[in-house]
Formats: structure tokens, sequence, C-alpha cells
């Protein structure tokens, strides 16, 4: 990527202490693919219906990393324009899913293709916009995907192919994060981001359980809901919740050190992801079976 002088560019209006990124390579998940390959040899008719989708959302990226990368800028496509691509990429393989008997939200309950559609839709696009934006300190989001991919092994001990999957996710994110961490000396980009949140959906969709898309996708979730609360509460009341969203750069502006913010938050993804699945266990029959 240095080669080819895909470098990062940061946003403007993003925290001052990012100004000594400039200049590091970007665009390094365009590796992420490649994990596909290793799954190849597990995998049967399915194929293609299943991995389709990381695949169809890194475009999404790799389209926003172009443009930023002929602006110059950190901002790449509008958010309309990524919001359009998402839905229009996403939307074929949430039919094809979808198709005959639906999907498994768990153990004995399947939802049909027409309510599925825009469940899959809406965790796709929303999944996408989450893991991209939890992406703004060195090894979070890496560290934080490799965290919800170990939280799948036991509910696929029955199935080859998600562990295949689940092993060369892992490898990825383990190998990426290595040069990741701070100080980062690559980023993932956002076609690396975007191919990770197909990934955790896909996951879902093998495991038989897609609600463990929500405890395995804890940070994720909370990063992009401190954005929503963030604008709601600029555009409603005139006024901030966090010094700046998403909530990883407030704590960056209360003083904290990358490092620990990101340590912390890991710990944070983990305990969400434990609490809520043993609430399931308690409360959710058969959401674990």
């Amino acid at each position: 990527m240095a080669q080819f002088k895909i470098k990062q560019n940061v946003k403007e209006y993003g925290p001052e202490g990012h100004a000594v990124k400039v200049g590091t390579p970007s665009m390094g998940g365009v590796v992420f693919p490649l994990c596909i390959v290793v799954v190849l040899p597990f995998c049967g008719s399915d194929t293609l219906k299943l991995f389709s989708l990381p695949l169809l959302a890194s475009v999404v990226g790799y389209l926003d990393d172009h443009a930023k990368v002929v602006k110059g800028s950190g901002d790449g496509l509008s958010s309309l324009q990524k919001l359009g691509l998402q839905v229009a990429l996403s939307m074929p393989w949430c039919v094809w899913v979808s198709m005959g008997e639906g999907i498994s939200l768990w153990s004995g309950m399947r939802v049909a293709g027409y309510f599925a559609i825009p469940l899959l839709l809406f965790l796709s696009v929303g999944l996408q916009n989450a893991v991209n934006v939890t992406d703004g300190l060195d090894g979070l989001a890496a560290g934080a995907m490799a965290i919800s991919v170990l939280g799948f092994i036991p509910f696929l001990v029955d199935n080859p192919m998600g562990l295949a999957f689940v092993a060369a996710l892992l490898a990825v994110c383990l190998a990426f994060l290595w040069h990741n961490s701070h100080p980062a000396r690559v980023f993932m980009g956002d076609g690396g981001a975007h191919f990770l949140a197909g990934s955790l959906l896909v996951l879902g969709v093998i495991s038989g359980r897609l609600w463990l898309v929500f405890p395995m996708g804890f940070l994720f979730g909370v990063e992009i809901l401190s954005v929503a609360i963030q604008i709601l509460a600029i555009r409603k009341f005139g006024r901030k919740v966090f010094r700046m969203s998403p909530i990883h750069h407030h704590f960056e502006l209360i003083g904290w050190p990358e490092t620990r913010i990101v340590t912390r938050f890991w710990l944070v993804h983990v305990f969400g992801m434990v609490a809520l699945v043993m609430i399931a266990a308690v409360f959710g029959e058969g959401m674990l079976g």
C-alpha cells in the first residue's frame, strides 16, 4: 500500500491527535477476502450464497477508500451514496439467503422470507456502518472482531464449514492486529471493515442462531449507538452528549491514552457479550439450544 501511495488521510473534524496518523498505509483489509479461500474445501453448494455478502460489502468500502485516495481527503463517498450502495449490494444476498424456509433466529424459531429480508438488510447495513465507525483507533476493530469470532465457536462445534471460517477470520484478524496495534503501521480501510461486518452476519446465519449477532457485535452496537445519540441530541436539542462521537473519540478528548481506550473497550466487549448470552440462557428458552 505504501508503494502504491495508498495512505491514510484523517478527517478535518477528527481529534487533533490523529494528525500523526496521516501517511500511514491504508486499505490493508484488501487481503481479508483471502480467508474465504481457506473455507472452500469445507463448503458445498451454498458457498457462494453464504460468502457473497462479505465480498459485496467490501466493494462498498473499497469504493469509499478509492474516493478518499482520489480526493486526498479523509472523506470519501457521501453518507447517502454509501447507504445507497450498502442497500443495493446487500439486498440480493438478503433475498437469496431468505428463499425457501427463511432463516433461523434460534432453535425452533424460523423467520419466513418476507420478514427475513428486511431483518437481514437492517442487520447488514447496520453492521457495515457499526464496524466502520469502530475502526477509529489502532487495533480497536480488529481486536474486537477477533473476540467476536471466538465467541461463535461454542455454537459451531458441529459445523465444519463454520469452524473453518472462524479459524480463517481469526487468523486474518490476529495477523492484521500484529501490524495494526498501536502505533499502527497499516490501517484496514473501509473495505476491510465492511468485509468483517458481512462476515459477522454470515456467522450468525451459519450458526442457525441469528440473534447471536447482537451479543457478538456488542461493542460495534455501542459505537454506532453513540453516533446516533450524538446526532439526535445535536439536531433536536442543540447540544452534545459526548465531546465527540463515536464514543472512543470522547475518551480521547478527556485525556485517555489510545492504548487504554482500546484495551478497556475490548474488555467492555467481552463483558457485554457474556452478559447478553447469560441473559438469553436464563430467560430465552431454546436460544442457546
